[in-house]
């Protein structure tokens, strides 16, 4: 894949995010991402998914560059199979666990929290969180849903207003990251949880996941083509054009 590194451990696959200087998540990414957890869901050999990024750098989120510069129907369609990518990830049967390398904001954010067990490398730089209102974007439902589920609806809708990110002391202590560590330490916990998750009988993992986050499975298990009409709606409206030709005119300067 263009966008991943795979590397088959003893009984597991460790996928490193490596798409370019910041891991932003464009379509290509996203489509990888879908990708692998479908079909490592459906491999036997591949126990389970370690996600990582590269050192001080999990994602930096959506591609901006990309929304500001495709047509329409090309942003729908990321948006699209980046939410397919959230309804693999979140199917996902096998343990699935994320070593949040770096900072990992907004669309990064989510995919962190698909994971059922995530450890987040510590760095003033390093944060989480939806911080989407710092450009006026509108978060998708999904999206909205799956951080609202991890923090509570009236926390996540605070978070929102302020566009606040959390480090990862902070993270662990408001429940959306399990460990904060070392940042060099990350991908050598992450494995570890990994195989302590793999003496679990396989069976017993999938159906008692199916049952500990039915929450979870309710938020993506749903038709997304109205969260798509309401995006291309957003985008469509004058004021968000006008943001992104002013962000452009910006970066040109």
């Amino acid at each position: 894949m263009d966008t991943l590194n795979v590397e088959i451990k003893n009984g597991y696959a460790l996928v490193q995010i490596d798409n370019g200087k910041v891991n932003a998540i464009n379509t290509n990414l996203a489509r990888d991402l879908r990708d692998i957890f479908l079909e490592y869901a459906e491999n036997d050999k591949i126990g389970g998914i370690a996600l990582i990024g590269k050192p001080h750098c999990f994602s930096a989120g959506l591609d901006i560059m990309m929304m500001a510069t495709s047509g329409m129907d090309d942003i729908v369609e990321y948006w699209k199979i980046y939410m397919e990518a959230l309804q693999a990830m979140v199917r996902f049967p096998k343990p699935f666990i994320c070593g949040i390398t770096g900072f990992a904001p907004a669309a990064a954010t989510c995919v962190a929290l698909c994971a059922d067990y995530r450890i987040m490398g510590q760095g003033d730089k390093h944060v989480i969180g939806l911080n989407e209102f710092k450009m006026s974007l509108v978060i998708p439902e999904m999206m909205g849903d799956i951080y609202a589920y991890h923090l509570g609806e009236k926390a996540a809708w605070e978070a929102v207003q302020s566009a606040q990110v959390f480090t990862a002391q902070e993270a662990c202590s408001i429940g959306l990251v399990n460990e904060a560590v070392a940042v060099d330490e990350v991908v050598a916990k992450t494995e570890e949880r990994m195989e302590r998750m793999l003496k679990v009988l396989p069976s017993t993992y999938a159906i008692s996941k199916s049952v500990m986050r039915k929450g979870l499975l309710e938020v993506v298990n749903r038709d997304i083509s109205t969260m798509l009409q309401n995006i291309r709606t957003h985008l469509e409206d004058p004021v968000t054009k006008r943001m992104f030709e002013l962000f452009l005119a910006k970066l040109k300067k």
